[in-house]
């Protein structure tokens, strides 16, 4: 069980911080808004996947499965054990209505971008999280409202494997998610948000658009946060407003990516990874803990957070994991090349 624990916190964590780690690390945008992104994720799971499996098995979608999902999601969950191509299909739908649902999120939030800078746009971003996650919270319509809404179990063709099924999901999604960031680092695009993070003149002056940049950063960035809060979603199968807190899914990965690193994305798993150890760590051994500790243990997790954070701003700015300069050519050809330009001295 605690290594399951682990798994999903340390998968669903560094998709999040890889995410941020994007829009930050790479682009310098003062991202405190991320919630907003993972609640339109697991909407995608569950007001709107949930929806199309109850219009394909007959059952009701609209306000009458808002009101009475559980028992609608459980009897979806039946059929999907015994058909594994349409929990396969309903899996692979979430996952494209939320990329889609996150980037048109995430270029939505690339319009205040463009007028505002640092303090200002962080501020806005998380009131449009917060915006967005009290809409859920007082709509029943959309996921339930107060109440929450139940999902369909599209891992439940596993059987008796199930949970270990939904983790090697989550954890190759974020080997995806991984490959996708480093890609992102060493392509010409990588390259010019990094020049407008470091200068936002000197990338006008070399003819980048700022605008067309922070908003791909965004758009990418929001769409790899919405997977993750789909895979959330379909692990805990429901979603509530309210368990998508600023915490949990803001604050937490910015801890990540100051611990790993900041601009650096094994650094940034590195980060989750340690990071989901210690909140293991403590979630294990708490009694034994509050024996020591004069304190109630649950606000362990909280005094690390804010510890980890102030420690490292003050002793190593540039995390665990510095960032490494991003070449535009191989490393043996620059060591070529600058060979040559020695023995032409």
């Amino acid at each position: 069980m605690s290594l399951e624990y682990l798994a999903i916190n340390f998968g669903i964590g560094a998709i999040l911080a890889l995410s941020l780690n994007i829009e930050v690390g790479f682009t310098g945008i003062p991202q405190f808004g991320r919630v907003m992104a993972v609640l339109v994720g697991a909407l995608a799971a569950g007001g709107l996947m949930s929806r199309i499996a109850a219009v394909l098995l007959g059952l009701p979608w609209g306000v009458e499965y808002a009101e009475n999902s559980a028992r609608y999601a459980s009897a979806m969950s039946t059929v999907l054990a015994t058909s594994p191509l349409m929990a396969i299909t309903l899996l692979i739908i979430t996952l494209i209505l939320a990329i889609a649902l996150g980037a048109i999120i995430g270029y939505a939030a690339a319009f205040p971008a463009l007028r505002l800078r640092e303090a200002y746009l962080g501020i806005t971003l998380l009131s449009f999280g917060e915006i967005l996650r009290s809409i859920l919270y007082n709509y029943t319509p959309l996921i339930g409202g107060t109440k929450g809404l139940s999902i369909p179990d599209v891992f439940r063709f596993a059987q008796g494997f199930r949970s270990q099924t939904a983790i090697a999901f989550i954890l190759l999604i974020t080997i995806v998610m991984l490959i996708i960031s480093e890609r992102i680092n060493r392509s010409p695009l990588g390259r010019a948000m990094k020049a407008v993070r470091d200068s936002e003149i000197a990338a006008e002056v070399y003819g980048k658009d700022i605008g067309t940049i922070r908003a791909y950063a965004l758009t990418i960035g929001s769409a790899m946060a919405s997977v993750a809060g789909a895979l959330y979603a379909l692990f805990t199968q429901t979603i509530y407003a309210y368990q998508f807190s600023r915490y949990e899914f803001t604050f937490l990965p910015w801890a990540y990516i100051m611990l790993g690193g900041v601009g650096n994305n094994i650094g940034v798993v590195l980060g989750a990874l340690l990071f989901s150890s210690a909140r293991m760590f403590i979630v294990m051994y708490k009694y034994e803990i509050s024996t020591v500790i004069p304190i109630d243990p649950v606000w362990l997790e909280y005094l690390l957070t804010g510890l980890v954070i102030v420690m490292v701003t003050m002793f190593r700015p540039k995390g665990l994991l510095p960032e490494k300069p991003a070449f535009t050519l191989p490393r043996r050809v620059i060591e070529e090349i600058s060979e040559r330009v020695k023995s032409s001295e």
